[in-house]
């Protein structure tokens, strides 16, 4: 039985890095994980006032993660934090207050940019944010991809050599991680 992770990509260009990153860990996994790699675009922004009857879009994403056995955040950095995009998911998915669609999952961050500091002040805000609305945080390998901008071909495909052991270790270590909190 492989356990089904949503790999959240917090970015909405279309040839985003972190799309291409979460595609690629995708192609990684060991067989006991199976990464279904979301995009945000279709969720629209979280109001308060809408919780009484919440917009299709909302219940959909909420479901998806709900029905997950984890969930890997994939993120750029935009001015020293996550893209807004992503933050109104979590909004989105952590409400109504007191039943996150993140509760009890175990949680991966992977932050990249094309710069030198690999999005770590991203990786920071999500470990900020996610506490008290998700399960377990991996906290090793921390994973902060910097200098991405030439990790892949034009077809999206890895082709940054060092950057595979990296992404390797990494869900192996998520595999082990999700499987010692569903064990």
């Amino acid at each position: 039985m492989a356990y089904n992770i949503v790999v959240i990509a917090g970015s909405l260009r279309k040839d985003s890095f972190s799309l291409k990153i979460a595609n690629a860990l995708a192609k990684l996994a060991p067989g006991s994980l199976k990464l279904e790699v979301v995009t945000l675009g279709g969720i629209s922004f979280f109001n308060q006032d809408l919780e009484g009857a919440p917009p299709a879009d909302w219940l959909a994403f909420r479901e998806k993660l709900q029905k997950s056995d984890g969930v890997i955040f994939v993120t750029p950095e935009y001015n020293r934090a996550i893209p807004g995009v992503l933050k109104n998911a979590i909004d989105v998915a952590s409400r109504p207050y007191g039943k996150s669609s993140f509760n009890g999952k175990p949680v991966g961050i992977i932050s990249n940019s094309p710069g030198p500091l690999g999005g770590v002040s991203a990786a920071k805000t999500l470990q900020n944010i996610l506490p008290g609305i998700a399960g377990p945080i991996m906290q090793q390998p921390e994973t902060y991809l910097n200098a991405v901008g030439d990790a892949f071909d034009a077809e999206g495909n890895l082709v940054k050599e060092s950057l595979k052991p990296v992404l390797q270790a990494y869900i192996d270590a998520f595999a082990a991680h999700v499987a010692k909190h569903h064990g």
